[in-house]
């Protein structure tokens, strides 16, 4: 389309895959608003971890897009303040000291794909990143992945939405639920739970967990995994601690003011969900996960919580991203994945240029909403 200026857009879901997407159609001059249920980020980005990587073993296509994602983030960190909540100081990763331990296999494994992969032994780490107590490290050592990072979510999205506002953007906040309405078999708009209607000629959900039931609604299958997610923040403490960890027990991040992200497996499938479909984590579960970072934390602070964020956390079926166009839906496009702090850029990117230009994007082919169907 030459004309973009007479395309409307309306993005359902002001995470980061939402508002990616709608800075990447207004910068492409694409009329477009974003409509929530709630406050900005209030959702899946507010409990994700926010580790970039691409770390371990996945599909090749997988791999490829999200090595393109950690590009896209270190272009973006080139060309605008965001030192105090970008950080590319690397991961340390490894394994239990029992006969599930692949570190050294998956060392290989990296290797053999050109991934930035360092094996140290325990007495090794301090030479390379600070922070860590050598003696919670298992004997068979731990991967430093120079390339990687993290992000803050909410600060991200807050600088992609001030471009969007001055490019014309729409927001509509605290908008109830949406759905999406069709006319003559293709998108014609949203309406909200309030009555209000938005008229558009591309939808874009981007709802996380909710993306599968929307899209149920108009007759269409997108396999689904979704589990619970527990995101605990400490209070700011002096550390050290520059790398993302992630540890048998607990994965740990540096946050911008001086604290740590905190979540892991165990805690996560501790987190209770209610019979109004609301979620719990109990006292114990956060305690446990304090004192289980301590633990791996050079100096063994004392953690103490700040906050939490508890809900659902969007994984498909098969564990890959799904982005596209619904099939035989002209103009209903969904973004549903577990990774989206390392894909959040690309993917709106990506997915911004096929709906203005009309040309399917080979990285985003093995990834399409179609391959649910049937």
């Amino acid at each position: 389309m030459t004309n973009n200026t007479a395309l409307k857009a309306v993005v359902v879901g002001a995470g980061v895959f939402g508002v990616s997407t709608a800075f990447h159609l207004a910068r492409l001059g694409v009329q477009t608003t974003i409509v929530n249920d709630g406050a900005v980020a209030n959702g899946a980005s507010s409990r994700s971890l926010a580790w970039l990587n691409s770390a371990r073993k996945r599909s090749a296509a997988y791999h490829k897009l999200r090595i393109q994602g950690l590009e896209r983030y270190k272009a973006f960190a080139a060309s605008h303040d965001c030192s105090a909540w970008l950080r590319f100081d690397g991961g340390l990763t490894w394994d239990a000291d029992d006969a599930s331990n692949q570190i050294a296999e998956i060392h290989r494994h990296e290797q053999s794909i050109g991934y930035q992969t360092q094996l140290l032994a325990p007495s090794e780490l301090s030479a390379v990143t600070p922070g860590v107590d050598p003696r919670a490290v298992s004997p068979q050592g731990a991967i430093f992945n120079a390339g990687e990072g993290w992000v803050d979510l909410p600060s991200l999205i807050n600088l992609l939405l001030a471009e969007f506002r001055e490019r014309g953007g729409r927001i509509l906040s605290d908008a109830g639920s949406a759905d999406v309405t069709l006319a003559n078999g293709r998108v014609s708009g949203v309406k909200t739970t309030s009555g209000e209607v938005v008229g558009a000629d591309v939808v874009v959900v981007a709802t996380g967990p909710a993306v599968p039931a929307m899209a149920a609604k108009v007759g269409r299958h997108i396999g689904d995994g979704t589990t619970r997610a527990l995101l605990v923040f400490s209070k700011p403490v002096p550390h050290p601690l520059r790398a993302v960890l992630n540890t048998p027990r607990v994965a740990i991040r540096p946050t911008p003011n001086g604290a740590f992200a905190l979540d892991s497996a165990w805690s996560e499938e501790e987190v209770i969900v209610r019979d109004d479909g609301t979620y719990e984590a109990k006292p114990s579960t956060i305690a446990g996960l304090l004192k289980e970072a301590s633990s791996v934390l050079e100096g063994n602070p004392r953690l103490v919580l700040q906050s939490l964020h508890v809900g659902p956390k969007p994984i498909p079926a098969d564990g890959e991203p799904v982005v596209g166009q619904l099939t035989d839906i002209p103009g209903y496009h969904v973004v549903f994945s577990h990774s989206g702090a390392t894909l959040g850029l690309i993917a709106g990117e990506l997915l911004a240029g096929e709906i203005v230009s009309g040309t399917a994007n080979p990285l985003l082919e093995p990834f399409r909403p179609s391959r649910f169907d049937g």
